[in-house]
């Protein structure tokens, strides 16, 4: 039993055990990273598995060379991006029945509720702007599917979503990942690449209200 709590809670918190586990199991661990994110984005019941930080603490380590970043990247997007067309595809086929069932012991509905709201206010742009938000970013693909989101415009969003956020983490912590005051703010960090990725985006919008009220 205590065994099994062990290799559970390694599971759970892969990003903290992650420098063991590649010392112990070499290029076995670009296949356990891989599983851990296709089921954090693919399935509906393990939000709870790391995301962000564990594919920060990847970078990381690749940049003290014991992963290749040039493997890292495009390993972990297709992980991504397959996770989210699994989601989305079990949304759209039993979706609606599971939501319907009162008691859920393995999906919250308060979960599905939240992640509604994120698509009442930002729209399909919810599928890329999860990808930052933990628990949200699981149930995102899911809620599209139920909602019978145009597969071809959650594709998109998917690509895009799936790209910047592995891009960002992977990088960061490549970059950055093995300096203390970022390892320990890595969540502000991230808002903070976030915010500056965006700013651009911004600046236009508001350029063009502002336009549209003077004509």
């Amino acid at each position: 039993m205590e065994s099994a709590r062990q290799l559970l809670d390694i599971f759970i918190h892969l990003d903290v055990h992650l420098k063991y586990i590649t010392e112990t199991y070499g290029a076995l661990t670009y296949g356990i990273l891989f599983l851990i994110i296709f089921c954090e984005t693919g399935l509906v019941v393990t939000p709870f598995l790391p995301g962000d930080s564990l594919i920060f603490a990847a970078g990381a380590l690749a940049g003290l060379g014991a992963l290749d970043i040039f493997k890292l990247i495009p390993l972990l997007f297709f992980a991504t991006f397959l996770g989210d067309n699994v989601n989305y595809h079990l949304g759209k086929f039993i979706g609606a029945k599971i939501v319907a069932k009162e008691n859920l012991k393995l999906i919250k509905k308060e979960h599905i509720e939240k992640t509604q709201g994120f698509y009442d206010k930002y729209g399909g742009a919810t599928v890329i702007i999860a990808r930052f938000v933990p628990i949200v970013r699981t149930f995102a693909p899911f809620v599209a599917g139920i909602g019978k989101m145009k597969y071809i415009k959650f594709l998109s969003f998917s690509i895009v979503g799936s790209l910047l956020w592995v891009s960002l983490c992977s990088c960061t912590g490549f970059f950055f990942g093995n300096i203390p005051v970022v390892k320990n703010n890595f969540s502000l960090v991230c808002l903070a690449i976030i915010g500056i990725s965006i700013m651009p985006a911004v600046i236009t919008i508001l350029k063009q209200k502002r336009a549209s009220k003077v004509n």
